[in-house]
């Protein structure tokens, strides 16, 4: 397979990394994701099949695309998610593939995925009692979770990576139990700060809290946390252990520390769009491309063009920023 020139963008940001949403549904409604109810979702003919999504992926990676994600909603209420891990297994020049989950149907269907050639995990788990899990996400659920996080390290899932969004006024009493979950379980805890994409427009910038309380805490309650110095720039989380070398916290400082200029990523959407950014205001129409069958140097000049139109950042912290439209469960996490 030929390689073309990579995707640099305008900052000079090289783009290796795609991830791709399967679907809008989700069978849980977290409040910084969805509405609690009468949520509309795409009609199946929207969604690309795995057929569309393989042949995507397929002109990408000659374009330098060698990491893929897959991400919802919640990728395992898609059929047979499985076989498109197999189909994307299988393409000359992808090296690393990984899902993000909420982890309720994980158990049933880890092994499948991990034979198919899937090898990353993210489970995304706020809170670690079945009150506060239900206070985010407004369904139950929590035990199917733990059990999924069982399974994943079961099958051969390392590390698995427990995702928990960090809210004022709602989390701070699960700082410490999840340090003590990440040293007791061995998952790796990822603490991510609440972001402005709620289907309600009720983010404000006060019930952020910052990965730096969080780790002051964490180091006063149970004991000091020592950065993990082998950091891979492009990779959203700090990382730190606990000063005896067991469990791993990491950090993702998406507000008070935005990472923009080291951002490698571009994202399609369940019904094939293609965003530069998870805060981009614009979307360029791959599924279009792809079902009037257009050649692949028309969906890669696609490609180009959205990369080349990526902004410096995503001006959370300015006057100027707008939230976009799609809330989360519709871009894909």
């Amino acid at each position: 397979m030929p390689e073309l020139l990579p995707l640099i963008d305008s900052f000079g940001r090289l783009h290796n990394n795609l991830r791709i949403s399967v679907t809008d549904r989700c069978n849980i409604r977290c409040f910084y994701c969805m509405p609690a109810e009468n949520v509309e979702f795409m009609d199946k003919e929207e969604l690309l099949t795995f057929e569309e999504i393989e042949r995507f992926v397929r002109v990408a990676v000659p374009l330098g695309i060698n990491k893929l994600r897959l991400t919802g909603g919640e990728p395992l209420v898609r059929r047979e998610l499985s076989n498109l891990v197999a189909k994307l297994a299988l393409i000359p020049g992808i090296e690393d593939i990984g899902l993000t989950t909420n982890g309720i149907l994980l158990a049933e269907q880890a092994s499948d995925l991990y034979a198919a050639g899937l090898r990353r995990i993210n489970i995304s788990l706020d809170a670690l009692t079945p009150e506060k899990f239900k206070e985010f996400t407004r369904r139950s659920g929590f035990e199917k979770v733990i059990e999924g996080i069982h399974a994943a390290k079961q099958v051969g899932f390392e590390p698995v990576k427990v995702n928990a969004v960090s809210v004022r006024g709602l989390t701070e009493d699960e700082i410490v139990p999840f340090g003590h979950f990440a040293r007791d379980t061995g998952v790796d805890v990822r603490f991510i700060e609440y972001m402005p994409l709620d289907a309600d427009n009720a983010w404000e910038r006060g019930k952020v809290l910052f990965a730096h309380e969080i780790i002051e805490r964490l180091s006063s309650e149970i004991m000091p946390l020592v950065p993990i110095g082998t950091h891979d720039e492009h990779t959203p989380a700090t990382e730190f252990v606990f000063e005896d070398g067991i469990g791993r916290m990491g950090f993702i400082a998406s507000i008070s520390q935005p990472f923009c200029m080291n951002c490698n990523r571009i994202r399609l959407t369940a019904d094939g769009k293609l965003r530069n950014c998870l805060f981009s205001l614009d979307e360029t129409d791959i599924r279009a491309l792809l079902r009037i069958n257009a050649p692949d140097d028309e969906i890669e000049a696609a490609v180009r063009s959205s990369v080349s139109a990526k902004k410096e950042g995503h001006e959370v912290n300015t006057a100027r920023f707008i939230q976009p439209v799609r809330p989360m469960y519709s871009i894909g996490g």
